[in-house]
């Protein structure tokens, strides 16, 4: 495991596979590779680890660009009214201002890198995630537990530079 320390922006770092702040957040692994006290809020990037069918909610960043590296498996991620479907290798772009989402699809987990310019997500991150005590996917939640409460996180998402708009899971059907 590595040591996180102010100096580490100024003279470089690696960090291994498992390396790296992990969280548990909305069914996801998600390990802070490069945070913003790195880059001065500059950018960042995540490694996520995130089942067929979980993913994000349908989500806007009005100042921060985010960006779909998959390395592991199948996502589906949904950028304005365009629908990506990315195995291994496939990179989608999100820019700020268009509302987003990403779904885990396929039969197994996928792994995907998730950049941020600005990195203003990790605020977020930090608040609503609980450290990942194990680098596997958080337990399944009880089938009768609700799912997450949009209200409720939908100020925090404010504070961490972007705006909920939905529920996980595909875009709402426009009219």
């Amino acid at each position: 495991m590595s040591v996180m320390t102010a100096e580490r922006a100024q003279t470089g770092y690696a960090l291994a596979r498992d390396e790296g702040e992990a969280f548990w957040l909305l069914g996801m692994l998600e390990t802070v590779k490069i945070g913003r006290a790195d880059t001065d809020g500059r950018f960042g990037l995540l490694e996520i680890l995130v089942k067929p069918g979980d993913g994000s909610p349908w989500h806007v960043h009005p100042d921060e660009d985010e960006w779909f590296y998959v390395l592991d498996g199948q996502l589906t991620i949904y950028v304005g009214d365009t629908r990506l479907d990315l195995g291994a290798g496939g990179f989608a772009f999100g820019p700020k201002g268009v509302p987003h989402t990403f779904i885990g699809a396929g039969d197994r987990p996928a792994r995907a890198l998730i950049g941020f310019a600005p990195m203003q997500f990790e605020g977020f991150l930090r608040e609503v995630g609980q450290p990942a005590p194990e680098r596997i996917l958080p337990p399944a939640p009880p089938a009768e537990a609700p799912p997450p409460d949009i209200a409720k996180l939908a100020p925090i998402a404010k504070r961490g530079g972007f705006i909920i708009l939905g529920p996980p899971g595909p875009p709402p059907v426009r009219q």
